[in-house]
């Protein structure tokens, strides 16, 4: 792969251009994209041309930029969180019809934990995750979890990169943290109080995969009121079940002994499943070819 002058690959250039953007800041001039991707504007200004042209960024009229709609295209075809978010969706709503507080669905991404999925009520406690957005490991439910049961090299990292404090109750030493973890391990749940906002407490569990390794966590933000953990942890671990039993079900290799991805996924009539396979058969039409629900149908290579 070609690289700078200073050893970064070129993709990893254009991926911090990409990364400039987020909730806050969705629409981004030259200057403000260089700024943030830590560019010089000559560079920022050809690595924009080239996403650009691909559709992974959008120019407006005013002249600033967006993330494209092909990224969105890309990431729907991924059964990594797309598929599992449609798996879980169900199961999340029945926990949210209990709760009527925030209900999430988090996957492990780098040392971040990262939302897929959350369900909320509007006059619920204060929490600061959004769908697409990332906390540190060590600051979440969610993220103990997933940490929990990942490899020991990423706690490792996670330490290396430092503990972010955001309340007097956040973990914020190796020796806290890997006592904490060994803690998830042996419960099966993390309980977080307080970690991100006094007012606040995440309760989560893990959802296993196909293979049996943590795919997910599924969690809860509630007021910190000192109140059991368990009936949540109960009903978290139901729903857990449910959604390893259908991720189990929606992945399980068919007679030609590979998986076929997410198609029990794609919405729609059996017919209508049929004649969208029927297109793809013929390589002038580019229905399927670009299709996410299509890409969902081929199985395996999504």
């Amino acid at each position: 792969m070609a690289r700078g002058s200073a050893g970064e690959s070129v993709l990893h250039r254009h991926l911090r251009v990409l990364e400039s953007f987020d909730a806050w800041h969705p629409f981004l001039t030259l200057s403000e994209i260089a700024d943030a991707a830590g560019l010089a504007r000559s560079s920022a200004h050809r690595l924009i041309g080239e996403l650009e042209a691909e559709g992974l960024l959008e120019r407006l009229p005013d002249r600033t930029y967006r993330l494209g709609v092909r990224l969105w295209e890309f990431a729907s075809r991924t059964p990594g969180a797309v598929g599992l978010r449609e798996i879980a969706r169900p199961w999340l709503g029945s926990v949210h019809e209990r709760v009527r507080q925030h209900t999430q669905l988090a996957v492990l991404s780098g040392r971040d934990v990262l939302f897929i999925d959350r369900l909320s009520t509007r006059d619920a406690v204060v929490n600061a995750t959004l769908i697409g957005g990332r906390i540190p490991l060590h600051a979440s439910s969610s993220g103990l979890v997933l940490l929990a049961h990942a490899e020991p090299d990423l706690v490792d990292a996670v330490v290396e990169r430092g503990l972010r404090v955001y309340t007097d109750r956040t973990i914020r030493t190796e020796g806290e943290l890997r006592a904490r973890l060994s803690q998830v391990r042996e419960d099966g749940y993390a309980l977080a109080d307080g970690h991100i906002h006094p007012e606040s407490r995440g309760i989560a569990v893990p959802v296993t995969g196909p293979g049996g390794t943590v795919y997910a966590a599924i969690g809860v933000v509630l007021p910190n009121d000192g109140g059991s953990p368990y009936p949540y942890v109960e009903l978290l671990r139901r729903a857990a079940a449910g959604i390893a039993r259908d991720l189990a079900a929606a992945y399980r290799p068919d007679v030609d002994e590979r998986t076929h991805g997410i198609r029990p996924l794609v919405s729609g009539s059996r017919r209508s499943l049929e004649y969208l396979e029927s297109l793809e058969t013929d390589p002038h039409d580019g229905i399927t070819a670009h299709s996410g629900a299509a890409a969902g149908i081929r199985g395996g290579r999504a």
